[in-house]
């Protein structure tokens, strides 16, 4: 009888340790707007909003979130696209992702909305961090050029694009976390970043992940390095939890 209540225990603690990604409608005026959340979403929450690759909402962001829930955060995966938008194919996917690059107010703007959404379903508003992959990369650094209010944002392989000369101050601490030899992102590219950076006074911090193309933290990717994935999702939760845990 002991050896069974004992199981019966543990079966209720493994349970309430593992987390669940729930749909989460939201609108941007006549938008309709779907991301995920994960189920912890007890208020008062720190938070992690995580924006996802070109290609939308993927498994690579699913397994964060889980991850992040499973460590205490509420997480959020955000819908950049909308309803209909979602790219089928990498000629869209490039296409949509331009017109966010070209416009950052837009791109800032739809992130601010799932900030919104994720403090409406729990978080508290003072402690969420931004990861992102990839065009989510770009845009949490966009988050960050923004001045969005959050303490933090990591830009896991994402584009630097150009801020020189667009901000006086930037207020969120960043992570660029940066696969070496990832053609995606120039010398020139790293050097106009770190202005941008001085001429903001944040603080910041630029990871170079030796031996790594682009998307050298997706299982999927051709371009997958398990040693350098681990490595950086670990500096990615040592980042989130100096500043929100």
């Amino acid at each position: 009888m002991n050896k069974i209540f004992i199981f019966i225990i543990l079966l209720i603690t493994v349970k309430s340790m593992s987390q669940n990604l729930n749909e989460i409608r939201y609108f941007d005026n006549q938008t309709e707007l779907n991301g995920l959340i994960t189920s912890n979403t007890e208020k008062n929450k720190p938070a992690v909003l995580i924006l996802p690759a070109w290609m939308g909402i993927d498994n690579e962001a699913k397994k964060a979130a889980l991850d992040l829930a499973n460590r205490g955060y509420l997480a959020m995966i955000a819908d950049i696209y909308g309803k209909g938008n979602i790219p089928t194919n990498i000629d869209e996917a490039r296409k949509i992702t331009t017109f966010y690059k070209s416009d950052y107010k837009a791109y800032q703007n739809r992130i601010q909305i799932a900030l919104e959404t994720l403090i409406a379903d729990g978080a508290n508003p003072d402690k969420i961090v931004i990861i992102g992959y990839c065009f989510g990369g770009t845009g949490a650094l966009e988050a960050a050029r923004g001045n969005l209010n959050v303490k933090g944002v990591v830009s896991i392989h994402g584009n630097l694009t150009d801020g020189l000369n667009r901000n006086n101050t930037i207020k969120p601490q960043i992570l660029i976390e940066n696969g070496a030899d990832d053609e995606m992102v120039t010398q020139e590219d790293i050097l106009n970043f770190m202005k941008e950076m001085k001429q903001t006074e944040a603080v910041w911090q630029f990871n170079n992940y030796g031996n790594c193309k682009h998307t050298f933290t997706n299982p999927d990717s051709k371009d997958y390095n398990e040693k350098m994935s681990k490595k950086s999702w670990l500096d990615t939760v040592e980042f989130i939890d100096n500043l929100i845990k």
